[in-house]
């Protein structure tokens, strides 16, 4: 996702969970020309070694899908965060052919590692937010990655030999970056991101992947991404088509999985949101984004009033309101309830319907409320609804977050132009797919 403005960084949360993509045992594992099948373990690791690309607004709290690599000759194992919202993938890059610990890769140490030149077309690529750049002195091309509290990282567009899995090694431009956040050494560290939107630089296109899915499990160890395609015939997808708009537009992120936000539903009510409201302007603001990389849910500000008003209407007869005006969980959560401590929110709570065009996506039970941690008042805990207002941050999309996508089936189709869901339990799919869990 792209922040078109920055947001002051959190200061709730210390610590994170990641989502290990695992594979498969050898004879599970996919041939060449076949799709690679992995398992996702969930690991806590210190908040502040999640990489953020520049688009992202770099909550503390996060839910991370991540994939383990080989990279570079001989190979060197990362582990890198799966983003469908960011393009360039980057890596922590060690200055010297020694490392700073296992989260950083060593490009001295590895014979198939090349800077790309200034002349090069990578190097005149304008799909990333802030395009790469020319270094008189040394004559190579310079990526600088921006974060939403104001930090940067620099580094050089390079390439490097990429494997997946047992999938054949693949030559691919990434950024060899020198300064990222720093990790403390109790957890578990991530070495980059992985960029897997549309734009040309992207690990998904410079792979000629196709197709990719995952399933993020409410459980630690029962999630799947696949990469490529599979026959889930057990699994029954609705798919809606990924939406462009004809003309180039400049607040439009056309590399993003854009689809179109038909309406909202709060226990089965529509919400009375005019169509143009869901609808991207004149200038492109307004898409709707699918994005594994951000948290939780955000709507643009008249959609989010009027989700606001009718969840506390239909759930004031049984769950207080926090009633602070001066609250707002990370800054954009500011639909908030009190809950006795060491109890959890009513079960009746009403769900929250997506509707796209030919599919929707449906919230409920748990992924609805969030526990701020930390935060009491009297002898109350302080859960908020996981749909954030976008005007809060500012953002000017909705971002449909990773939160929401829990035990959902979500196929990235890129050669039919589409995205499908199926609500499922992410361990019955690992079982049917074979994952020994």
């Amino acid at each position: 996702m792209r922040a078109t403005t920055a947001m002051p960084p959190p200061t709730l949360i210390a610590c994170v969970l990641l989502l290990i993509a695992v594979p498969m045992q050898a004879e599970a594992v996919a041939a060449e020309g076949r799709p690679l099948l992995f398992a996702l373990r969930a690991r806590h690791v210190p908040a502040g070694a999640l990489p953020r690309p520049p688009s992202k607004l770099r909550f503390h709290h996060n839910v991370s899908l991540t994939v383990s690599l080989a990279v570079g000759t001989p190979p060197q194992n990362v582990t890198m965060v799966l983003d469908t919202g960011s393009e360039l993938s980057w890596l922590l890059c060690a200055p010297g052919g020694g490392g700073r610990g296992a989260s950083s890769f060593r490009p001295r140490a590895s014979a198939t590692f090349a800077s790309v030149p200034c002349g090069s077309a990578q190097c005149r690529s304008r799909d990333l937010p802030s395009p790469p750049a020319c270094d008189g002195a040394s004559r190579q091309c310079r990526v600088s990655l921006s974060y939403a509290d104001g930090s940067s990282s620099d580094g050089a567009l390079s390439t490097e030999v990429f494997t997946v899995g047992q999938g054949p090694p693949l030559r691919a431009a990434f950024g060899c970056m020198s300064t990222a956040f720093d990790s403390s050494p109790d957890g578990v560290a991530t070495a980059g991101l992985l960029g897997m939107n549309r734009g040309a630089l992207s690990f998904v296109s410079q792979a000629s992947t196709r197709r990719f899915s995952y399933c993020i499990s409410d459980r630690d160890n029962a999630g799947v991404l696949l990469l490529g395609h599979s026959d889930l015939r057990f699994m029954p997808l609705n798919y809606t088509p990924l939406y462009q708009p004809t003309l180039p537009l400049p607040y439009f992120d056309r590399v993003a999985y854009s689809v179109q936000l038909l309406g909202i539903h709060v226990g089965g009510k529509p919400l009375p949101i005019p169509a143009s409201v869901l609808a991207p302007d004149h200038t492109g603001a307004g898409q709707t984004m699918v994005d594994s990389g951000t948290q939780f849910t955000f709507l643009l500000g008249d959609a989010y009033a009027a989700l606001k008003a009718e969840f506390l209407k239909q759930t004031k007869p049984f769950l207080p309101a926090l009633n602070d005006p001066n609250f707002a969980f990370q800054e954009a959560f500011d639909t908030c309830f009190r809950v006795p401590q060491g109890r959890s929110p009513p079960a009746r709570l009403p769900a929250v319907t997506l509707l796209f065009n030919g599919a929707e996506m449906v919230v409920a039970g748990d992924r609805l409320l969030y526990k701020v941690p930390s935060e009491r008042r009297g002898g109350d805990g302080v859960w908020c609804l996981t749909f954030g207002n976008a005007d809060m941050v500012p953002i000017t999309a909705y971002v449909i977050g990773h939160h929401h996508q829990m035990n959902v089936w979500v196929e990235y189709d890129l050669e039919r132009g589409r995205v499908g869901l199926a609500p499922v339990r992410c361990d019955v799919a690992s079982e049917r797919l074979g994952l020994m869990l």
